[in-house]
């Protein structure tokens, strides 16, 4: 959703007076209803019934036909994704829309194949690496696609893709160190101590939430911690870390600010999502990436900063070990090696694609003038 907003916040200043709405699946309306209203209210969002195709690399085809918990859902959600594309048709063939953007992920299926029934072009942004399955079905039907990363990672058509980067907020940037300081004292930390930070995305990353709360008392002493939970372990977490220490700070979700909190951050750990490294990259910190080994994406992203020399990664496998101080002695490395950190923050950097977001609201506006 944030590379929506950062589009949409270029489309807005091309064609102030256009009508949007967002559409995304139902388990994350609350959450885009949060992001896309702080941005624009009145930007409508609506739910789209859809469905989810479960694939586990570690499985055969047999084993995934086989395998009561894994056919049956697939078989609900192939009908659950035949009934999106009927509500999508029918809501489209009211509203008869320009163009439609699809930023991938499950949900643009069956709002993607309506869009080609009824004739209305369809533009794609992958941010992934290893695009997915989404991406790959409507890839044919699209007029145009937009990548995250160089067009050699993908398997698209080279006479209508593009390699743009991943849009984000135009808010990521570098910053001085008095505004650094600033913001550390607006959080209620010590602005003279280093700040560490930790996020998982939008929903929190289980692994990163645990290992912080098993490694906090160790971490304190040498820096402030600001861990962004999500919202699913956000109680537990509360009881399991300390509320009334000036030194740590656990919020659940950012609905503004986040731009700051990270360029204010001495290190950050991160998950390694397309748009994560991309909005880090922006900021410039030192940055710590711990990939979800289960998402094939998230390890070609990793792989192709860390042959950069752009981040440091762990191995999240390592942090269930007992007596394992990976994490603690990475973040220590960092913030005592000066030369360590500034090459990191440099090279990161050198993969920002600041006018993302502007080039992908003009293949948009491109798209949906051709057709009027």
């Amino acid at each position: 959703m944030t590379p929506v907003v950062a589009v949409l916040g270029e489309l807005h200043k091309e064609l102030p007076r256009a009508e949007v709405r967002f559409w995304c699946d139902r388990h994350f309306v609350n959450e885009a209803h949060r992001i896309i209203t702080a941005h624009d209210k009145t930007i409508r969002v609506q739910q789209v019934v859809a469905g989810k195709f479960r694939r586990y690399h570690h499985l055969s085809k047999i084993q995934h036909i086989t395998t009561p918990a894994i056919l049956f859902p697939n078989i609900i959600d192939a009908f659950l994704v035949t009934v999106g594309v009927a509500q999508s048709f029918v809501r489209m063939l009211l509203w008869r829309p320009d163009v439609v953007f699809a930023k991938g992920g499950y949900v643009c299926l069956p709002v993607g194949m309506a869009a080609w029934l009824l004739r209305i072009p369809v533009v794609i942004h992958d941010s992934d690496a290893h695009p997915g399955l989404t991406n790959r079905l409507l890839a044919p039907f699209a007029k145009r696609i937009a990548t995250g990363m160089p067009l050699e990672n993908y398997g698209y058509p080279a006479s209508k893709s593009v390699y743009i980067g991943t849009p984000i907020n135009p808010a990521f940037r570098p910053l001085n160190d008095m505004r650094r300081r600033e913001i550390k004292q607006e959080l209620g930390f010590d602005p003279k101590r280093p700040l560490v930070v930790f996020t998982g995305g939008g929903q929190g990353a289980r692994t990163i939430n645990k290992a912080v709360a098993m490694h906090l008392q160790a971490l304190l002493p040498h820096t402030n911690v600001l861990l962004l939970s999500g919202s699913a372990q956000y109680d537990e977490l509360r009881s399991l870390t300390p509320q009334n220490d000036p030194r740590f700070l656990l919020k659940d979700f950012i609905t503004s600010g986040l731009p700051d909190i990270l360029g204010a951050a001495d290190v950050v750990v991160s998950r390694a999502g397309a748009t994560a490294l991309l909005e880090l990259a922006a900021v410039a910190r030192p940055t710590i990436i711990v990939p979800n080994k289960r998402l094939i994406w998230q390890v070609k992203h990793a792989q192709a900063f860390i042959d950069a020399e752009a981040v440091l990664s762990l191995d999240e496998d390592m942090f269930e070990k007992p007596g394992d101080t990976s994490l603690v002695d990475a973040i220590i490395e960092v913030l005592n090696d000066a030369k360590l950190a500034a090459k990191l923050r440099n090279n990161l950097h050198k993969h920002a694609r600041p006018n993302a977001a502007k080039d992908m609201a003009n293949i948009i506006i491109e798209i949906a003038k051709r057709r009027k």
